[in-house]
């Protein structure tokens, strides 16, 4: 569930970035990869719908190896794992796109902008893990809640 959250923090600073027009990158990346993989025949609403939903996916499914995979998660292995993702973005997803290896052929700025969301990606989700553990180890409330 934390990547899933920490998925839409990135989502919404990678979304004002392209709507302020400071991102450097052409389109949103999640519906490069959904137009590129569907031939660009779908209907803008709905490459965006399927591309947001497969984003939430990926990065709800990363938090949730990483959290299985790893006795505890902290704001830094977080931000680790956000590195982690984005070179495979920088070496596979770009590359696949067109765009060359860490966005060469469109910006080296993708590679630093893309960077960036994925250091926000993160920290967020160490920082959501963090907590959730602290409050696992004090046990139950009084209330049971």
């Amino acid at each position: 569930m934390w990547g899933g959250v920490a998925t839409i923090a990135m989502s919404a600073l990678m979304i004002l970035g392209l709507v302020t027009g400071m991102s450097p990158m052409p389109k949103p990346i999640p519906a490069a990869i959904v137009g590129k993989l569907t031939g660009g025949g779908l209907p803008r609403p709905a490459l965006m719908a399927i591309a947001a939903l497969l984003h939430l996916g990926y990065g709800a499914f990363w938090g949730g190896v990483f959290a299985a995979a790893t006795r505890r998660v902290t704001v830094l292995r977080g931000l680790a794992l956000g590195v982690g993702l984005w070179l495979i973005m920088q070496v596979i997803v770009l590359p696949f796109l067109g765009w060359g290896v860490f966005g060469v052929s469109r910006t080296p700025k993708i590679a630093v902008v893309t960077l960036i969301l994925h250091l926000v990606y993160g920290a967020t989700f160490g920082a959501l893990m963090v907590r959730r553990e602290a409050t696992m180890a004090a046990g139950p409330s009084p209330a049971g809640v």
